[in-house]
């Protein structure tokens, strides 16, 4: 199973994909009726769906699997009574599958099916989503729920976040215990540290310094660098997280302490604590689908 992609609603869509494009460094993937769409170097035909609304919120977070692990997942949603529904996707690369609302209102999407692109060529581009991470109201229930229901694994647990793995990444998702459910932030994967020193370097060139990094996480020991986006999203920078075992010893709070003044392994760098708490609080979830059977 891997992660591919989150879709979105928004105001002035077009002003982000423009960003996305023109500063972030993604490559535009086109636009189908009224949604916008953004690639990185690899093989997904989209990272980043941008539908124009009048409010802003998460549609969706996107996962392909196979049909075995599909039904899998069928099964194990079903019996835990999660609201869920069949679907077809109409984004780019098709597919098949199914949405699944988690207890707190998180909304994940499963397909199969897909179709996949040429890559791209580019030291600058991000080749992929790396993570996408949700506030949470109770991130140890919901880790809890996602290992039983999804098959998902956390990896390891901080005083700040339960970090969630799908495949063989550290993390493809985490829970951060903020008392609420929304967005915190998307990570687009880069070719190299090189590729997000340049990054930060491009947004420099546009007046935007990080809201924190460049640093080194611990969980995970991916090189990031996070920015607040004009659009109110919190985007980040990352590369070279870690590959982990399938019996990878989980972490907790205790094994992921720093001497004092310090939150990350290098200690370079200032967090803007209030500006990324009100980005992380903007693009809430909405089900605009009901519940339906799935076997």
């Amino acid at each position: 199973m891997k992660l591919r992609s989150i879709e979105m609603v928004l105001p002035e869509a077009d002003k982000a994909h423009q960003f996305l494009t023109d500063i972030w460094g993604a490559a535009s993937a086109g636009s189908k009726e009224n949604t916008h769409y953004i690639r990185g170097s690899g093989t997904f035909p989209y990272l980043v769906a941008l539908e124009e609304g009048d409010s802003s919120f998460v549609r969706s977070v996107t996962f392909v699997c196979s049909a075995q692990e599909l039904d899998e997942l069928k099964q194990r949603i079903s019996q835990r009574g999660l609201m869920a529904c069949p679907t077809e996707s109409k984004d780019l690369g098709g597919g098949e599958g199914i949405l699944v609302q988690l207890s707190e209102g998180q909304i994940l999407r499963f397909l199969i099916n897909t179709h996949e692109v040429e890559p791209l060529a580019g030291a600058e581009l991000p080749v992929k989503l790396t993570h996408v991470v949700f506030n949470s109201e109770d991130a140890e229930k919901t880790g809890d729920l996602v290992e039983a229901a999804l098959n998902f694994r956390v990896s390891d647990r901080t005083k700040g976040m339960v970090f969630v793995r799908c495949n063989e990444s550290h993390h493809s998702t985490a829970f951060a215990r903020a008392g609420f459910c929304s967005l915190n932030h998307i990570a687009f994967e880069m070719a190299d540290i090189d590729a997000v020193m340049r990054g930060v370097g491009r947004l420099r060139d546009h007046n935007m310094v990080p809201a924190w990094g460049p640093g080194r996480h611990g969980p995970g020991a991916n090189v990031f660098a996070y920015f607040i986006a004009p659009f109110n999203a919190v985007v980040e920078f990352s590369t070279a997280v870690n590959k982990v075992p399938e019996d990878y010893p989980v972490g907790a709070p205790e094994d992921w302490t720093w001497p004092p003044n310090r939150i990350d392994q290098w200690g370079m760098s200032d967090k803007d604590f209030d500006g990324l708490r009100k980005a992380e609080e903007h693009f809430k979830f909405h089900r605009d689908w009901q519940p339906a059977p799935l076997v």
